[in-house]
């Protein structure tokens, strides 16, 4: 292989070697100390969709949000006893009644999404964000330097069988999923002790478990607990068995689907 196909291919195996440090370097210990709230574990387990969703039922059984209409949620009261940052955000974006997917690109819900995040990163479940951009930006590098080290060298005698070698380390190190696996650990240890629920909670005692259930399972426990609410405020995630029908999701053969 020609000398500049070297370089080319060389340099890409050093940004993959260096996104594969700042990915490693981004898992401090894991600090599990105290039970961790439920948005946090929602996030955890389902992303910033989950955590708003478990954001909006604590909203919902303190009273102070219900569903609008055509898959919509509404404020219903003052949120004065409020002060968990991720529901102050929900709640003062709720000025009209908008749905969930809305609710996730209102900058105030971002920046509360991403201070919990940071929090999680800095207890070792998430790799930080920062600096899983910046490994992200190397791996988007390294099959560009491939493809310019061909372009410049197109008569390199067979030189895939050397580049693919970094392409394929960038498309592996992609997948890496941004929890870690003290996270993962955490999941399964809140499963074991939380399993998927047969029936629904009632009663004052019950709200903390009632997030619990939804941020560890999702539409399941949402359908349980909250039924009326998950499905006419558009909590639900769309599926193969469900379609949207005037902003709700309904089974598909259900009357009006």
């Amino acid at each position: 292989m020609p000398l500049d196909m070297w370089w080319f291919t060389g340099a890409a195996c050093v940004a993959l070697t260096a996104a594969a440090v700042l990915l490693r370097a981004g898992t401090p210990g894991a600090d599990t100390t105290g039970a961790p709230a439920p948005q946090s574990v929602a996030l955890l387990r389902g992303g910033r969709r989950a955590a708003v969703t478990v954001a909006l039922v604590a909203l919902q059984q303190r009273g102070v949000v219900t569903s609008g209409r055509r898959g919509t949620v509404r404020i219903d009261g003052w949120a004065t006893a409020v002060r968990d940052p991720l529901q102050l955000a929900v709640h003062t974006s709720l000025r009209r009644p908008v749905g969930i997917q809305v609710l996730l690109t209102v900058p105030r819900v971002r920046r509360a999404l991403d201070g919990l995040s940071d929090q999680l990163a800095a207890q070792g479940l998430l790799r930080p964000r920062r600096r899983r951009h910046a490994a992200r930006a190397l791996l988007v590098a390294v099959p560009v330097t491939v493809a310019a080290g061909l372009v410049v060298a197109p008569d390199s005698p067979a030189p895939t069988a050397a580049a693919a070698v970094p392409v394929a380390g960038a498309v592996a190190l992609w997948f890496v999923p941004r929890q870690t696996p003290a996270a993962r650990h955490l999941l399964a240890s809140l499963r074991e002790a939380h399993p998927p629920p047969e029936r629904p909670l009632r009663g004052s005692a019950s709200v903390p478990r009632v997030q619990m259930s939804v941020a560890l399972h999702g539409d399941r426990a949402l359908v349980l607990h909250l039924p009326h609410f998950a499905r006419d405020g558009g909590l639900l995630m769309p599926g193969p068995g469900r379609t949207l029908v005037r902003g709700r999701f309904r089974e598909r053969g259900a009357p009006g689907a």
